[in-house]
Order: structure tokens, then sequence, then C-alpha cells
């Protein structure tokens, strides 16, 4: 018996684990494991997120390809609903634990926790951390299932192509190669950037894109482990420009097609495609810190998602910059066969807005030191700490992951009603028979890293929340 919080309910022997007490899994006792894979010093942080990974190997809750699911809806197979792909920032493991709660409450299984390129520069989450908060959460909660890790927008920057572009593209496959080797097997491929709208056609508008995806595409296919096929997705228009169009999706799909056949003869493609219909990444923050009202373009969303579907065999088109629109526009999404929602600055202003009040204002004051170069001159209190307190999630992490039981009992109540009413709109309650019909989560053990579990740091007795 090795040294781990779980006592006889765990045995690890010889670089195996076996449960032998599901429920002692889902206790306190992860908590105390998954605080180590986050904070804890090296040694002890691996074995800790070794662990969490072969439990979840144990007991099915296994990092997944959403692939066939969404291939099989683009063969008519399946629909009526639209996949949520939430960005988790900050406080981590809580709002995972959130998502969790609610998918289990609602059995559901056709969701995403997703994190893009940006986001783990400035949240502190390397790939390998992220997966290990993930799963936890997930075995925290009683959760069992395949579990759809996404890297979101692995973009490239249009400014760093423009002077080196093999060195920028290099960029993003290495953070392919190390999201993958953490269990990341859903990335959205965006090189949107490099659309060009001074060409005359549409496909040379689309050229550098659609053959920049293709690249980045067989170097993540390179990649996959044995037994699974990463969904990757395209994206044919930077979010918060004007609104995507059928011509533009079948000039960028027809060239992607046609290259990805020159280049490599019978790989797999994409899975689904990104558009824009009218939203903007976060929202535009008006002065008095309120957000403009965002119009979707439904009837977009619809055309494109049955184009995509029916003459490219894709889930669907994906819409972007979702969480800020009103509750009144969710249902849309499944009503119009839209295949996947992104969700994101939302949770991040509940997380802001109800965090105790000297925290926010500690905050506060260190965005206006240590971002104060992002502030443009017309910009209210309000607009600039609404646009760059995201940058401070990750300095603050600990301080976010150390609330108060009290206020992190607050939180959850809250994220819980958000996420209870967002799978209800958007149809993903009761997915779970639908993701266990198409999806297969292969077992793939890892090599224990370290000869045995350093001390790990002990939670306080009231650190848990309770459900």
């Amino acid at each position: 018996m090795e040294d781990h919080p779980f006592g006889g309910a765990l045995t690890v022997l010889d670089g195996s684990v076996r449960v032998n007490d599901e429920a002692a899994i889902a206790s306190p006792a992860m908590d105390t494991l998954v605080s180590t894979a986050v904070f804890g010093e090296e040694t002890a942080r691996e074995e800790a997120r070794w662990l969490i990974w072969e439990i979840g190997q144990a007991l099915g809750v296994r990092p997944a390809s959403i692939h066939d699911l969404y291939r099989a809806r683009g063969r008519g197979k399946t629909g009526g609903f639209t996949v949520p792909a939430i960005n988790v920032r900050g406080m981590a493991y809580d709002t995972a634990r959130a998502i969790f709660r609610t998918a289990v409450r609602n059995n559901a299984g056709a969701f995403l926790l997703e994190i893009a390129r940006s986001e783990i520069a400035y949240t502190e989450q390397r790939p390998a951390e992220y997966v290990a908060v993930m799963l936890a959460a997930a075995l925290r909660e009683g959760f069992r299932g395949p579990v759809f890790i996404q890297g979101d927008h692995f973009q490239v920057n249009s400014k760093k192509f423009a002077v080196d572009p093999v060195a920028e593209v290099n960029n993003v496959k290495q953070l392919a190669r190390e999201a993958i080797a953490a269990g990341f097997y859903n990335i959205d491929v965006d090189t949107s950037t490099l659309v060009d709208l001074s060409k005359k056609t549409l496909d040379e508008q689309q050229r550098v894109n659609y053959e920049q995806a293709v690249d980045i595409a067989l170097a993540i296919r390179g990649l996959e482990p044995e037994g699974v096929t990463i969904s990757i997705g395209g994206e044919i228009g930077e979010v918060g420009t004007e609104n995507s169009t059928v011509e533009e999706l079948q000039a960028y799909m027809n060239g992607f097609d046609r290259t990805m056949d020159n280049r490599a003869p019978g790989t797999e493609g994409l899975s689904k495609i990104s558009v824009q219909s009218g939203t903007s990444h976060g929202g535009v923050v008006l002065p008095d810190g309120t957000l403009a009202d965002v119009s979707i373009d439904f009837d977009t969303l619809s055309t494109l998602s049955k184009v995509a579907r029916e003459q490219y065999g894709l889930s669907g088109a994906v819409q972007h910059g979702a969480s800020t629109l009103p509750d009144s526009a969710f249902d849309n999404f499944p009503k119009t066969e839209t295949a996947e929602i992104h969700l994101a600055t939302n949770f991040q202003t509940m997380l802001y807005d109800n965090a105790p009040r000297e925290l926010r204002d500690e905050i506060y004051k260190w965005l206006r030191e240590n971002a104060k170069d992002e502030r443009k001159a017309s910009d209210t209190d309000e607009q600039f700490f609404y646009k760059t307190r995201k940058k401070a999630l990750g300095p603050f992490k600990r301080r976010f992951w150390d609330l108060s039981p009290a206020d992190k009992e607050r939180l959850a109540k809250m994220y819980d009603e958000k996420f209870t009413f967002l799978f209800r709109q958007l149809a993903v309650v009761d997915t779970a028979a639908t993701v266990k019909r198409f999806v297969t989560a292969p077992v793939q053990h890892k090599p224990r890293p370290n000869p045995g579990l350093a001390a790990v740091e002990t939670a306080p007795d009231d650190a848990d929340l309770s459900d």
C-alpha cells in the first residue's frame, strides 16, 4: 500500500491502481489529491496527476474524442441537441465540479470542457494540470463516462505568422503535442486569422487558412493515441467580424478536403466548422460596465449547419462567444441544429461579481499596475476591469482555490443553477446514452512518473463543498 489520501479504498502496486471503494474516491480525499496535482512540489505533483489519471482509467472516467458522435450527427444518426463547450478558466476545480454535478443530475454526456491557447497562458493552467483537474472533478462528483477535453482556439497569430510563418505554425503544433499527451482529444484549429479579404475570389481569401489548417491537422493525426480519432474543428471567420456565408464555408471546406486528399489520401478530416453569426468574445462592454445587446443570426447558423452536414458530413456549425447572450436565446441553438456553442465569459463574470470584496479590490489594484498598457484612453474603470480581469486568474489562482467554504457554497449554487439552465436549454439532458452509443474511450495507462507518492497537502476538515 502506497502513501495516498484514500487509505484502504485504493491499492497502488507495481505501477497499477485498483479501486477498492468507489465511494471513497468521491470524497474530500480527492480534494486533497487534486490540490497536490496543482500546487504540490514537482515529485508529488506528477505522482498525483498520474494517480488521478489511473483512477479514472479504472472507473471509466477517461479522456475521449467526440469525433464519432459528431460524424454520426453528420450522417443523420443523431441530433436535436447543441453541445456546450465550457471554458473553465477560474476556480477550475470547483467550477468543473458544478458542471459534472449538473451532468450527473441530468444524465448528460454530450458536453466539452475546454481551454484556449491564450487561456492556458493567462490562467496558468498547462494541459497536464487542466486534465488532472477536470478528471478529479468528475471523479469527485461520481460522474461515469467519457470526458471530452478540448483545446479551444489553437490559433495562429497573424502578426507572428507574417514575420515567420513556419515558427508560428510550429508553436501551435508543439502546443498540440503537449495537449494530446495530456489527454486533449478534441482540438479546434483556428487559422481563420489568416483569411485575406483583399483577395478577389473566396478560394484565394481562404487559401492560407485551409492550407495551414491541413498542415496542423496532419500533425495532430500523427500524434493520436491508439484507438483515438481526435475531433478536429476548423474555422472560416474570426469571431467578431462579418457574418459567415455558405459560399465561404464551401470555399474553405472544398479547399481543406482537396488539400488533405492531395497530401494524405484517406486521412480523416474535420468533424465541425466554426462560423461567425453575430457574437464577439466576451461581449461588448458599455461605459457603465453593462453589456451591449447581441443579436444572433440564427438563420445563418441553421443554413450553415445544414450545409456542413449534408455536403461535408460534419456535425454542423459551431458558435463562439455565446455565454453573454440573453437567456431567451439558448433554446434556439438546438432548434437550428447548431452543433456546438462555446461558453466562457459569463462564468468568469459570476466568479468576480461574487468573490469577496477585499479580494476583488486587491485584484483590481493589481490590474491597474500590471495591465495598464491595455487600457485605452476612452475606457472607463468598468470597461478596463471587465476586459482585463481575466489576466488575474493565473496570478490569483491559489487565492480563488482557497476561498472560504461559505464563498464556495454560494458560488456552487449559482453555477449549479446556470449549468442546469444551459444543459436543459441546449437539450443535452439524457444524452449519456447517445454518447455511450457512439463514443468509445479506450483504456490508456501511463507509466508511473515516480517510485512513490510524497506527502500530500492535507485539506482542512471544512474544505469540502457540500453537495
